[in-house]
């Protein structure tokens, strides 16, 4: 699979854009254990014209985790068009277009899935932004505002001719939030229809090896995207890789030990790329996510503590006993 020049291998598995989860660190885990795209935490494009500092912060990438996207969101059509061209600057592979964030402040506001209620707008947007930049633009969405506005199917065509170079669906929309089940039937029609030549990416209740092969074989989709999934869990990409790819004999799962390796390690990467307080909060999201944890008898305490830490060398202390409580 390919987005414009970049090469992505067969059956790709690519990390959502999540705010306050796919940081710096997270994101080179997420692509050390086999995602083949990653993207940076979603930046507001009126922050960005306006250099708010936090928002700029967020374009930081690295040589070691390319290809690697940027991913905007916005309502207005001259702010969007000025954020491309700024995070052009910061050297992504891609920009990404995002037209499905279903929170609150964010689709309230007319930005993200909000902007499945004014296409036109939408469209302005997509074309105006490929227009200004030379990096491919991908866009991401739902499936429509609520059940009863079930737009993808036609939506797609009309972001393919603003020239978008990739489409990302959510199998929901705007009005599940994340609640029920994605549904993977119209992203399969999407990719069906013979008028469609971008790639098209699914993405939703992604959780298992079974459910990424099912994605591929039963919908056709070009990759997979894993979101809630990855939580506490970069080593998903692996497990799903080594499933997809069927080699033989099956590589050796990480044991529990080597995964909190890991946790601590991102810990580590967090602190040093961020600082010490935001670093142990970007963490600490992971740390109580994580299916590690689980069954853990009298593990209650340990977790309190875990998620009251505020200082590197407490928060380690902890999680290293954790080894001794599976000893």
């Amino acid at each position: 699979m390919k987005i414009g020049t970049i090469e992505l291998g067969e059956r790709p598995l690519f990390l959502a854009p999540m705010e306050d989860v796919t940081d710096i660190g997270f994101r080179r885990l997420c692509k050390r254990f086999g995602a083949a795209m990653v993207y940076t935490e979603f930046v507001s494009a009126e922050a960005l014209v306006r250099d708010v500092k936090s928002t700029v912060r967020k374009l930081e990438i690295s040589d070691d985790e390319r290809p690697v996207g940027i991913q905007i969101y916005g309502r207005d059509v001259e702010a969007m068009v000025e954020a491309a061209r700024i995070v052009e600057e910061a050297g992504p592979d891609l920009i990404d277009l995002n037209f499905g964030c279903p929170v609150k402040k964010v689709a309230g506001k007319g930005a993200g899935a909000g902007m499945l209620q004014n296409v036109p707008k939408m469209l302005e947007i997509t074309r105006k932004v490929v227009d200004a930049v030379k990096v491919p633009v991908t866009a991401k969405t739902r499936l429509g505002w609520n059940s009863e506005q079930l737009i993808i199917t036609t939506l797609a065509e009309q972001l393919q001719d603003c020239g978008i170079a990739a489409l990302t669906i959510h199998g929901r929309t705007r009005s599940q939030m994340y609640t029920g089940q994605a549904d993977w039937t119209l992203i399969g029609e999407v990719k069906r229809n013979p008028r469609i030549h971008i790639p098209v990416i699914g993405n939703g209740d992604i959780t298992t090896p079974e459910q990424a092969r099912l994605a591929f074989e039963q919908y056709g989709v070009d990759a997979v995207m894993i979101g809630r999934a990855t939580f506490g869990c970069p080593w998903i990409f692996k497990e799903i890789r080594d499933y997809l790819d069927e080699p033989t004999p099956s590589p050796t799962p990480l044991d529990f030990n080597q995964k909190l390796d890991i946790l601590e390690e991102q810990l580590r990467i967090n602190v040093a790329m961020i600082d010490e307080q935001r670093g142990i909060l970007h963490t600490r999201r992971h740390l109580a996510a994580t299916p590690i944890f689980k069954g853990i008898p009298n593990f209650r305490p340990t977790r309190i503590a875990m998620l009251r830490a505020t200082h590197t060398d407490e928060l380690t202390s902890i999680l290293e006993q954790t080894r001794t409580l599976l000893a």
